[in-house]
């Protein structure tokens, strides 16, 4: 991979001080060949008469510049260094350079990216241009402050359809003509080509198409009437929220493949991987969770397609109100009203991880140096915690002067640009409350507060303190070699780390009188509690509730505890509490005083066999079983002590498959199966699964599910690559070239593990989705001694690897490649040494810093 350097904020401040940016004319040929396209752009832009003498910059990463020129003076392409043309002594006025480059195409999800459909041979090129991959596409002063209008034509080969930001005509001989964009940042602009299927449609005037690859058009078919009723319905609530009127001339959306993110969110042109093309079963809360990233992406049409901010520091004014807006309006819009259940379950136990490693950073963060320090906020906190803070911020300020604040700020910068400042003092411009002081208490700081009640029950009437304690007591110890890279530093922290104004529900509940394993609410009390460490005590007449909950309704964003009456009713009744939020909020409460050292892991999986044989909401039982397995069993369970664990599950999985057996709770027994698979420690039961093609009363085993039950023979070493070979060509898909890799990577065999090992590092051929599928495959804690002589080797080739490949592949080897299941000193001692001594990237820095913090928190809570 050649280098590339980084943008710094102090380099686009004076970028932007010299150069108005007009107009980019763009031309690309995708007809060229497989491995590069031709890119000629034309950028007219003007340089104020303040700044004339200047040198500066262009970006572009090309496979081969052959041309360029300024203002018709030729330019000498030996002047491009890594990825910097410079532009020197540039006079006052209107300027116009041409850039005539063959690029290279991608198979990292970065840059224009190509994939070939293994299914039918098809070929589909899509582009991702976030942060600072524009400039593998074509030149550009690539900042979000220095917005344009972008005209884009496109040669494509017959029979290909050309989509884009606007509104795209075919001109005949392949060549597609998109109509210029309004102002927008580089990084929004999109390009989608190949023989897309599509659906079309209009609203309201607006012409709405939904396009994904020709061998999913049925799976997108059986879905189109849902895709398009939810994003009707909030496009209309938008419209009902919003001043400000959709900016773009049509709303196009495209499933593509091998996609890194969820979705991006290019005006007119959102992207989205193409895994929310269902080719398989799935339950309603993953259906959900599609409705809510259609309604995430919509809202970014306003919060950072048509206000964007000025620099990356502020990308949670982006991610955060997405975030925030995609959870509510599908809840106000659509037939999904209980998002926040998943959200709370999901996202926000994403951000508390987050929140709690050294890497954490503040909500908006002060001091974001270059580009690459800002991809590594792209995390839970600018999301999850992001959003937390606004529904906290919602509670306190009230929606009606929430939404005037945000109509304000639409209208001030509408095709512009616009930071912190500049929001919260729209915000504050309809409202009598200092929101000032709440940015600071909440965007600025980091951590997680953590609540816990103490009662005192007297004759007749009881009371309670509320103790509030800010996040520095939970760091864990931190490695010199961290404090850069924009990772904060420790003192920070520790700095930040006092408590915050909570507004929050108390929820008081009794033990039914008719059936004491039923909750019944009491009352709830409303609670502004202040950035101080205990609150008031409150004495309430009345004997003592069997349960007192803080943070009912999950209205804030803090850990929450129990005192010891309240906890114990959690074990004998959580399953009787009436409302699956609540129920989420006590779940949460578990499972952070499991990672905490305060509750044994143990007793976390003596909850979940009690209590979700009787639960009913799919987020939550997803969600348990999820940290139940993956964690507590993998990870928080010494290898002694998880053959018990998995037993646990084995059964709890058998109860809920027997419970749904009349057919009552098909996506409840979905996960049931899906999990009694995962956790199987023997494999006859699984095994007669396959060869009769279905579970017992159903469901039969579509390819996701067979995929899924060979993944797990593989590991158990129940089957063999003619097996696995066989599969594949009975789904020969691109996913089931992934589920393939993740097999053959997964049998207990040296030579097995050997070619995985060597497919994955050692000659990038892989594409982001197979490496990650190898990844998947390759560690398992069944298989302990097999593989432990490449729990040192991953350190030394993940970073080789990282500084190949590029940001995207570092992120996918941290995340996926990292020996997860050696929870051991030595491999913590290994990682801590690479991060001493080894040259990492940054993206790959981030990883392995929260990788084993989450490691060295495993420690931890085996020794507690």
């Amino acid at each position: 991979m050649s280098t590339m350097s980084v943008l710094t904020r102090d380099e686009a401040q004076t970028r932007a001080r010299l150069l108005d940016v007009h107009r980019y004319t763009i031309e690309l040929d995708l007809t060229t060949g497989e491995d590069t396209f031709d890119s000629r752009t034309v950028i007219a832009f003007t340089v104020r008469g303040d700044q004339a003498g200047t040198d500066t910059f262009v970006e572009l990463k090309p496979a081969e510049l052959r041309s360029v020129t300024l203002d018709g003076h030729p330019l000498d392409p030996e002047q491009l260094v890594e990825n910097r043309l410079p532009l020197p002594g540039l006079t006052a006025g209107e300027h116009e350079l041409r850039v005539d480059a063959s690029m290279r195409y991608s198979r990292t999800g970065e840059g224009m990216h190509r994939f070939t459909d293994p299914t039918d041979g098809e070929t589909y090129l899509y582009t991702q241009l976030f942060m600072e991959d524009v400039q593998r596409v074509f030149a550009a002063f690539d900042q979000p402050d220095l917005k344009a209008v972008f005209d884009l034509t496109v040669t494509a080969p017959e029979g290909w359809t050309v989509l884009a930001n606007g509104i795209t005509e075919h001109l005949g001989e392949g060549r597609w003509q998109a109509a210029p964009t309004p102002l927008i940042s580089t990084y929004l602009v999109a390009v989608a080509a190949g023989p897309w299927h599509s659906v079309r449609t209009e609203h309201r005037g607006l012409p709405f198409g939904i396009h994904c690859r020709r061998s999913l058009a049925p799976h997108l078919d059986a879905d189109a009437d849902e895709i398009l009723d939810i994003t009707r319905q909030c496009y209309d609530r938008y419209h009902e929220k919003f001043e400000e009127p959709y900016p773009f001339d049509s709303y196009d959306q495209a499933f593509v493949p091998e996609f890194n993110a969820g979705a991006m969110e290019n005006p007119g042109l959102v992207t989205f991987r193409d895994e929310f093309i269902y080719r398989s079963a799935v339950t309603d809360t993953e259906r959900q969770t599609r409705g809510m990233v259609i309604a995430h992406e919509m809202a970014h049409m306003w919060f950072g397609d048509l206000v964007t901010l000025q620099w990356w520091d502020d990308i949670w004014l982006n991610e955060s109100f997405a975030e925030y807006m995609g959870y509510q309006t599908l809840t106000e819009a659509t037939r999904f009203t209980d998002t926040w259940t998943d959200f709370g379950v999901v996202r926000k136990a994403w951000g508390y991880d987050a929140d709690q490693r050294p890497s954490t950073h503040p909500v908006a963060p002060e001091n974001v140096d270059d580009t690459a320090s800002a991809l590594l906020n792209f995390d839970g906190i600018s999301y999850a915690k992001g959003a937390s803070a606004l529904r906290q911020l919602v509670a306190w300020l009230g929606e009606k002067d929430f939404l005037a604040g945000i109509n304000t700020h639409f209208a001030r910068h509408k095709f512009g640009n616009a930071t912190l400042a500049d929001f919260i003092d729209s915000l504050a411009s309809g409202t009598e409350r200092d929101v000032h002081a709440w940015a600071d208490a909440w965007l600025r700081t980091t951590g997680v507060d953590t609540l816990t009640p103490e009662v005192d029950a007297g004759d007749g009437h009881w009371s309670y303190t509320i103790r509030h304690e800010g996040s520095s007591g939970v760091l864990s110890k931190r490695d010199p070699s961290l404090d850069h890279d924009g990772l904060t530093d420790l003192s920070t922290l520790v700095s930040t780390g006092g408590t915050r104004p909570h507004r929050i529900t108390i929820g008081l509940y009794d033990h039914d009188l008719h059936d004491a394993s039923r909750l019944v609410l009491r009352g709830r009390i409303e609670k502004d509690l202040a950035g101080t460490p205990s609150g008031s005590i409150t004495s309430t007449m009345g004997p003592r509730p069997a349960l007192v909950l803080l943070n009912d309704g999950d209205y804030t964003y803090a850990k929450i505890r129990f005192d010891a009456e309240s906890l114990e009713t959690v074990r004998t009744s959580l399953s009787g509490l009436p409302d699956p939020l609540t129920r989420a909020v006590v779940w949460n409460a578990l499972r952070d005083s499991v990672r905490d050292g305060q509750l044994p892991a143990s007793a976390y999986l003596d909850a979940a066999r009690a209590h979700l044989p009787h639960e009913t909401d799919l987020a939550l039982v997803q969600g348990v079983l999820a940290f139940a397995s993956a964690q507590v069993t993998d990870r928080y369970l010494t290898p002694e002590a998880r053959p018990v664990a998995l037993a646990t599950l084995t059964a709890l999985c058998r109860d809920l498959i027997r419970r749904t057996e009349d057919g009552s709770n098909p996506g409840l027994r979905l996960i049931a199966v899906r999990h009694f698979i995962d956790v199987a420690a023997h494999p006859d039961t699984i095994a007669a699964w396959l060869v009769e093609g279905t579970v017992p009363g159903g469901p039969e085993l579509d390819p996701e599910l067979r995929w899924r039950v060979l993944a797990r023979l593989a590991v158990l070493g129940a089957t063999d690559e003619p097996a696995i070979a066989a599969e594949l060509e009975r789904d020969p898909s691109a996913t089931g070239q992934e589920g393939a890799a993740r097999c053959r990577a997964a049998l207990p065999d040296p030579e097995a593990k050997r070619t995985a090992w060597d497919a994955m590092f050692t000659t990038d051929d892989l594409s982001n989705y197979l490496f990650t599928a190898t990844a998947q495959g390759f560690w398992q804690p069944e298989q302990a001694d097999l593989v432990s002589e490449y729990v040192p080797r991953f350190y030394e080739d993940a970073v080789a690897l990282a500084a190949r490949r590029g940001p995207a592949m570092a992120d996918a080897a941290g995340r996926w490649a990292f020996p997860t299941h050696a929870v051991d000193p030595e491999t913590l001692r290994l990682g801590e040494e690479c991060l001493r001594d080894a040259d990492l990237i940054p993206s790959l820095r981030r990883k392995l810093v929260d990788q084993l913090d989450d490691l060295e928190r495993a420690l931890r809570v085996r020794e507690a």
